[in-house]
């Protein structure tokens, strides 16, 4: 009986047991606090994921497992190595900044969002998005992929009385919970094939299934990676984006364009390259079409978004979401064809780092800007510049970073990362799309960034920056100008690999 009792690693599982220990004690900290100290709860939250995130560097040294299989350390249900600690880091770090946006959102808010239940909700789901990384049985897989969206439907419909909020929570969570169903059928007939649920285990049984059972294995790949293609926001599982984002609380929209992008994105990868390699020639072609509907029908859609007079700032980024999750899905279809699979990941992760600076950054703004003018139209921004000239300057260069264009270079080498990994797997098709819609993008991205430094209509009010705004704000600009001033800081990785 001994050996079926196994030590736990605590220093490896610390990053999300701590987000989640802090979020079960802001909760009861809620019971016992007056009204007029709930901001306490706040700092509180910040400083757990700033604490949690710290937590990563004792676990540089090297990779760590625990809760594994008895007889075989190969079969581990948590590991943390150098794949893990990266993608735990942009969601710890995605989920501090937008912390730090909704300190300010809760007390502008004047009780129409609860603060502790707010808070807990979100430590949840950080927790959840933190331990997906680290999943490498498709057990804890798809129970991380829950927690971490459970807890956002909440979020995403936290708005007392307001009924776009509600409908965005009801589309989102309807949804959500039908892709993920489809993602557990997927993993009964990966199962059911493999007798394992452990990740390493199926890439080993996979390729010796029986002849009869092939057309069952190659439908539960498929089925699989619904529930993650749905997180990262990819066609057809986009269409709750937009009203998601502008329904939800500015924080909690920032927090979904990164955090659930990085709990999908990373889904897929372990799904695709570490459980089922032997099966690229099923994911492979599926992922790269996704790639190319997924970037076209969102750059079209932010396009659309041009014809409605009073468009907002936040649906024309969640389009943008859409099309740079078609991005991200290059990198991941290319794994499949690629003679270096860690080097296409590489590109992906790369990516997605930089894509969650300037994205958070650029909701930072958005935050901003929405303090006078709470619809946050595009026509709203018209003159920032006069008003907030810092705000403005940071505005224009994160856009120009998703747009590909300097001073953005980190945008700009992220994108040629991405088209490299495409021609290198020979998808030359692929590549050609990207291009297309890469010119497509120029033009939302830049006319937004015009209308920043035009003639404001009418008298300019200067904007009041509270303290843990300009933190984020501060914080997201000095990221994107050091990655753009030294690019290789995240470029490494599509060199080098992470597993």
């Amino acid at each position: 009986m001994s050996s079926l009792v196994q030590s736990v690693d605590w220093l490896a599982i610390a990053p999300p047991t701590l987000a989640a220990v802090v979020g079960l004690v802001v909760l009861v900290a809620d019971l016992f606090i007056g009204e007029d100290k709930k901001a306490v709860l706040g700092w509180v939250s910040v400083a757990g994921l700033a604490a949690s995130a710290l937590m990563l560097l004792p676990l540089r040294d090297g990779d760590r497992a625990t809760f594994c299989l008895t007889g075989d350390a190969h079969a581990c249900s948590y590991t943390a190595d150098r794949f893990t600690l990266v993608i735990q880091f942009l969601v710890l770090g995605g989920a501090l900044l937008a912390a730090l946006l909704s300190v300010t959102a809760l007390k502008d808010a004047n009780k129409d969002l609860p603060e502790g239940e707010f808070w807990f909700l979100l430590l949840s789901s950080a927790a959840g998005a933190a331990l997906l990384p680290a999943s490498r049985d498709l057990a804890t897989l798809i129970v991380a992929l829950e927690v971490a969206s459970l807890p956002a439907f909440a979020l995403v419909g936290i708005k007392r009385g307001d009924k776009k909020s509600s409908e965005a929570a009801l589309k989102f969570f309807l949804s959500s919970v039908t892709a993920t169903a489809v993602s557990l059928m997927g993993v009964s007939f990966v199962y059911a094939t493999t007798g394992s649920l452990y990740l390493t285990q199926i890439a080993d049984k996979i390729q010796h299934v029986d002849g009869q059972f092939h057309t069952l294995a190659q439908a539960g790949v498929v089925l699989t990676l619904v529930g993650f293609a749905f997180k990262t926001a990819a066609v057809p599982f986009h269409f709750w984006v937009p009203d998601t984002y502008v329904g939800a609380p500015l924080p909690i929209a920032a927090y979904l364009s990164v955090v659930g992008k990085a709990v999908g994105f990373s889904g897929l990868i372990l799904v695709t390259v570490v459980a089922l390699p032997s099966y690229g020639d099923v994911w492979g072609p599926a992922l790269a079409a996704l790639a190319a509907f997924t970037m076209t029908v969102g750059n079209v859609g932010a396009l659309r978004q041009q014809a409605t007079r009073a468009y907002s700032a936040v649906r024309l980024l969640a389009w943008s979401s859409v099309g740079q999750a078609g991005y991200l899905l290059v990198p991941i279809a290319s794994a499949a064809y690629s003679k270096d699979a860690e080097k296409a990941i590489g590109s992906t992760v790369a990516y997605a780092l930089m894509y969650a600076v300037v994205n958070l950054g650029a909701f930072a703004v958005a935050a901003l800007v929405a303090r006078t003018s709470p619809l946050n139209r595009i026509s709203d921004y018209r003159g920032l510049y006069a008003r907030s000239p810092l705000s403005a300057l940071i505005l224009g260069f994160f856009l120009l970073c998703l747009a590909g264009l300097p001073p953005g270079i980190i945008g700009l080498f992220a994108k040629v990362t991405v088209f490299a990994a495409a021609v290198d797997a020979g998808l030359g098709w692929l590549a050609v799309v990207m291009a297309v819609n890469v010119v497509i993008a120029l033009f939302y991205y830049l006319q937004w960034t015009t209308l920043l430094f035009r003639a404001p209509e009418g008298e300019s009010e200067k904007h009041r920056v509270p303290a843990p705004l300009t933190a984020a704000i501060a914080l997201t600009a000095v990221l994107g100008i050091a990655l753009s001033g030294a690019p290789q800081l995240v470029l490494r990785f599509s060199a080098t690999g992470l597993f």
